[in-house]
């Protein structure tokens, strides 16, 4: 007779909301690394990281510095790091496959091989001019669960066809690497961000009973049509009940490694049902 999978109760997720520079491959890359070493040093299991973290969202040096998945150097530094430190890592990466660009991400298991390869779907309108769309989903069973990936604006497809897939899918865990941005006189007093990001995750989130959360990097954007925009951070944990169990600082200057546990059996909420953000 076959098993079910034992997982885990509650891990430790780590979420590196980090700065990406556009056009600024190597050292983007040097941060990603030293986020990934941060988080396992903080006890992670998993290391969620932003889009596009090496050339940057819609910057033109993908061109000429975007790597082929797996074996491209991008790729294959992430691998390393993830088995040098013994942690998942999920990360979103520009994508050369001959002529095409995409948008992609991969999740890396702690021995340093690629589990899952996702291509953005719904990508910006802004955006086509430099990446392809992708045409298919999966998931992935680790020992922490079943985990899906998607990117960004993914998470806001019609009808939110895309988590929702990845929900009938048998997903436990969606993850998100995202570059959010506010145009350059956005007040987040008057206007606070975010609010599409809580609707969309918490209504799929409390749907399927699974945990989604979002990664966005700090950091200016420097080509194409958002120009001067500045991605803000607000990395998000929705729970499975719908309601956030963490939410990143908001800011171009707001980098840093956030920590909340998440599994299974875990349990986000204090029983008064304030939330505890358990950020580390």
């Amino acid at each position: 007779m076959t098993r079910a999978p034992s997982f885990p109760g509650t891990f430790k997720l780590a979420l590196a909301q980090m700065r990406v520079v556009p056009g600024q491959r190597d050292e983007n890359l040097r941060v990603a690394v030293e986020n990934i070493a941060a988080a396992a040093e903080a006890g992670a299991a998993i290391v969620l990281l932003p889009e596009a973290l090496d050339c940057g969202w819609c910057h033109s040096s993908a061109l000429a510095d975007a790597g082929t998945i797996p074996d491209g150097d991008a790729c294959r530094r992430l691998c390393e790091a993830a088995k040098s430190h013994g942690i998942h890592v999920c990360a979103g990466l520009i994508e050369r496959a001959g002529d095409v660009l995409f948008n992609s991400a991969v999740l890396i298991s702690p021995d340093g091989d690629v589990l899952l390869h996702h291509r953005k779907i719904n990508e910006l309108a802004m955006a086509h001019h430099l990446y392809a769309c992708g045409d298919r989903l999966g998931v992935a069973r680790t020992s922490l669960g079943v985990i899906g990936l998607m990117i960004c604006a993914d998470g806001f497809a019609p009808n939110f066809a895309i988590s929702r897939t990845l929900g009938l899918m048998g997903a436990q865990f969606i993850l998100s690497p995202c570059a959010w941005a506010v145009p350059p006189d956005h007040d987040n007093v008057r206007d606070p961000y975010g609010r599409l990001w809580l609707d969309s995750y918490g209504i799929v989130a409390k749907e399927f009973g699974l945990w989604i959360a979002g990664a966005s990097n700090v950091g200016p954007v420097t080509e194409g049509e958002w120009t001067g925009h500045h991605c803000i951070g607000c990395s998000l944990v929705m729970a499975p009940d719908g309601r956030s169990a963490l939410r990143g600082a908001y800011g171009v200057d707001a980098a840093g490694t956030l920590l909340v546990d998440v599994g299974l059996n875990s349990k986000p909420f204090r029983s008064d049902g304030s939330c505890n953000p358990m950020v580390g």
